[in-house]
């Protein structure tokens, strides 16, 4: 890498004019390199309300607790949805014990402010009137907003901080770093009696973060703050920047499998048939010699072979695998040899993929369509709760066993929202499914969440009852909003008549053109297709014109016309 990450940190608190000191600050840089690379660092600093009885427990419970929880969470999950996850926690544990000592009238509350340093960017976190600066070629930059409300003449209270309220509103930002940045984090003991002019002169006098904290609060305290003081800098000498030839060397260490015949033996594992094979992999069938069971082998193609993005893709697949641990996503096993080659092994199933099932039987029933639902919505909430999402759900990617279990196969378009933070050279594609059942916010590079794999489960859902899909072929041939908004849903009754109108409508509001129509959540949709939602069950009460008001004016207008058309043939044939 041709650069590692290099920071200083110098930090700096004082009790001041006060009696107790109820800021709190910390900072931690894991020595584990792959947890730093996972993870990040972490500054964090608090200011404890003084009119809270419990102010330095808040603070300093919410330093401790975010630098021991935040470096705990899954690394497949994205800084912000960490930080956030952990800070609603810390959130909810300082409410409680407020709430244990109401009849004394006790409270637990603190500002909170955090930057997360993960690769190249900053990650920041805030909820109160602590202040975060950027100091960047001699410039400070502001980078919060106090959470303060001003009533006049001088008078402002605290709007937003951790204990106060069960609900939490939690800012949140990020940033590209750069080498020489320093990241200056203040309590209002200090900025309000430091002026920003001032701050800039000490930034320019001390190069060592920690001297420069010392000065800044000793600057405040000399000012005339009668409030704790806290400060600290955060300096950033380097960041990782790897080249291109570094990452394909780290994702080539083992080479490309020979090609595999029955009877030949791959590190302990007895080949005994090809299952499958596509452009990208194939899949292998194979006995451990070992223990002696069945296992499948997937292995990459040797037209990839010079293709970082491929490469990254296929050892990422395992590391998904890896993962999750889930009775509807199939599991990729631990290998207990030294692997000698690049591939991994998954655990083998009997059974048939939907796609399949659909060639072999045509459109399933509503029922049997019912028994697999719950089972591919746990499949994917496995893969949400990790913050990652599927991107390439259809029905060759869903196997259902013998057993009649149904799981999800193929991960290898996966995005994990923690990979998705740290810099890299590789070009990596937004888009990797399959376009038929891909949503349209992909298409027109807009953000994207859980809603876009809820799409591909719609249009499967779909396909199962009808054999058909929601937009047809014209969804894959789209290329623009334009195109995109021209599409029309086609009724799944136009194919199956006898399916009820409220399976119709809620399959439509799953495969809705924009994510702002979907279901909020899986559980939504998967309860509208096991009962009828009250509300369909109105809608297909009302009349045809309040229905489908466009098309029953378009009929209507297509019946007068034709009336003229033939009123008019009949007044010139008496003519």
């Amino acid at each position: 890498m041709t650069n590692s990450l290099k920071v200083r940190c110098g930090q700096h608190s004082l009790a001041g004019r006060k009696a107790e000191n109820q800021d709190a600050l910390g900072f931690y840089a894991p020595d584990n390199p792959q947890l730093l690379d996972a993870k990040g660092l972490a500054c964090v600093l608090a200011d404890g309300i003084s009119s809270s009885d419990q102010a330095a427990l808040a603070s300093q419970s919410a330093v401790r607790g975010f630098l021991s929880d935040y470096f705990s969470t899954p690394d497949s999950w994205s800084v912000k949805q960490s930080g956030a996850k952990v800070l609603t926690a810390i959130n909810l544990w300082l409410c409680s014990q407020g709430s244990q000592f109401l009849n004394e009238s006790r409270s637990a509350a603190t500002t909170f402010s955090a930057l997360v340093l993960k690769s190249t960017t900053a990650h920041l976190f805030h909820v109160g009137d602590s202040r975060i600066y950027l100091w960047r070629n001699g410039d400070l930059e502001p980078l919060t907003q106090d959470h303060r409300i001003r009533l006049g003449q001088g008078r402002e209270y605290l709007a937003r901080a951790l204990g106060v309220d069960y609900g939490l509103e939690i800012d949140y930002k990020s940033l590209p770093a750069e080498p020489g940045d320093r990241f200056l984090l203040l309590t209002d003991g200090v900025y309000e009696f430091v002026p920003d002019a001032e701050l800039r002169q000490l930034l320019h006098r001390h190069p060592e973060p920690e001297a420069c904290a010392a000065a800044i609060c000793e600057a405040a305290l000399a000012g005339g703050s009668d409030d704790n003081l806290s400060c600290q800098l955060l300096c950033i000498d380097a960041l990782p920047r790897p080249e291109m030839d570094e990452v394909v060397a780290r994702l080539t260490d083992l080479p490309f499998p020979p090609e595999l015949e029955p009877g030949m033996v791959l590190d302990g594992y007895r080949i005994l048939r090809e299952l499958h094979a596509s452009s990208t992999s194939q899949l292998y069938l194979a006995v451990d010699t070992e223990g002696g069971e069945q296992v499948v082998l997937k292995t990459p193609s040797v037209n990839f072979e010079d293709d970082p993005a491929y490469l990254e893709r296929f050892q990422l697949e395992e590391w998904v695998g890896r993962r999750i641990n889930h009775p509807h996503v199939v599991r990729v096993l631990e290998q207990r040899r030294p692997r000698h080659f690049l591939y991994y092994v998954l655990e083998y199933l009997e059974g048939r993929t939907l796609e399949q099932l659909l060639d072999d039987e045509g459109p399933l029933p509503l029922e049997q369509v019912r028994r697999l639902l719950p089972q591919l919505v746990a499949g994917l909430r496995a893969f949400h709760r990790l913050d990652m999402l599927h991107q390439d759900l259809k029905p060759g990617n869903i196997l259902v066993t013998t057993e009649g279990v149904a799981k999800i196969i193929d991960f290898g378009s996966a995005r994990i929202a923690g990979i998705a933070d740290i810099a890299t050279p590789i070009a990596r594609k937004a888009l990797l499914g399959t376009k038929q059942y891909t949503a349209p916010e992909y298409l027109l590079g807009e953000p994207v969440d859980a809603r876009a794999d809820q799409f591909a489960l719609g249009c499967i859902l779909y396909q199962l009852l009808s054999g058909r899909l929601p937009y047809g072929e014209r969804l894959a041939a789209a290329s623009g909003r334009g195109q995109l908004n021209r599409l029309r849903y086609t009724s799944l009754r136009q194919y199956q008549p006898q399916l009820p109108h409220w399976v119709d409508r809620a399959l439509a509001r799953a495969v809705a053109l924009s994510p702002g129509q979907r279901y909020p959540a899986l559980s939504e949709l998967e309860a509208d297709l096991r009962k009828p939602n009250p509300a369909y069950l109105r809608e297909e009460q009302l009349p045809l014109v309040e229905r489908h008001p466009l098309a029953f004016w378009r009929g209507l207008s297509l019946l007068l016309l034709l009336g003229n058309i033939l009123l008019l043939a009949l007044l010139l044939g008496g003519a």
